[in-house]
């Protein structure tokens, strides 16, 4: 269990909140907009109306007690700028912060965000890769060259064993799991026999992964 300050509860900010709710965090919720705080409250440990670019209020936190600082604030860059700054100036020992443009990240590693979350380009990303294949079901980017993907299983592929297929050898893929009607199984073996109706959850250098799934 971690301690979360999530400064901005806005539609971002709520999703966030939800999830480490989910995830039994503790989470002290923080915005300007008393309704927001309102909206939110069943989804933090506890919150406050504040601005987060007042020195003095940032003052009051103790943000250097939080494992983690969230500046989730999206429609006023200037804001966010100024709220990073003074939580590492403060001692946060990690503020992630959410950009909107790219221009905006840079901006915002260089003044104090230890890591930048990019919603809308990672969704659209997310967005083009997944419905830009009949073939692909899910999508996680790993380094720029290399990704997990959920993807059928090649027709050429079914009725066959992994080792018959020699998908390590010839392809230069691993296959991580195999999932049929929503059950995972991991790490199959050489003697798995791959269906049609099953998915292939695949890691490997994209180019690769590309190649096959054009089989």
């Amino acid at each position: 269990m971690k301690s979360v300050l999530l400064i901005g509860l806005g539609r971002f900010g709520r999703h966030m909140a939800q999830k480490l709710h989910e995830q039994h965090h503790e989470v002290l919720g923080i915005d300007k907009d008393e309704q927001r705080v309102d909206e939110a409250l069943g989804l933090l440990t506890s919150a406050q109306i504040g601005d987060c670019t007042s020195e003095k209020f940032v003052s009051t936190l103790g943000v250097r007690n939080f494992d983690l600082c969230v500046v989730a604030i999206g429609d006023d860059f200037q804001s966010s700028l100024e709220t990073t700054a003074l939580l590492k100036e403060h001692g946060a020992p990690f503020v992630l912060t959410r950009a909107t443009r790219d221009v905006h990240a840079k901006f915002l590693l260089r003044n104090g965000a230890d890591d930048v979350i990019y919603p809308e380009r990672q969704m659209a990303v997310w967005a083009a890769v997944r419905y830009g294949s009949d073939h692909i079901y899910d999508y996680i980017p790993l380094t720029p060259d290399h990704a997990i993907y959920e993807t059928a299983v090649p027709a050429s592929w079914v009725g066959k064993t992994i080792g018959q297929i020699g998908v390590r050898q010839k392809y230069h893929v691993n296959i991580l799991a195999t999932k049929l009607k929503g059950h995972l199984d991991p790490l199959p073996g050489a003697n798995h026999c791959l269906s049609s109706d099953e998915t292939l959850l695949v890691l490997g250098d994209t180019k690769e992964i590309q190649k096959f799934m054009h089989l």
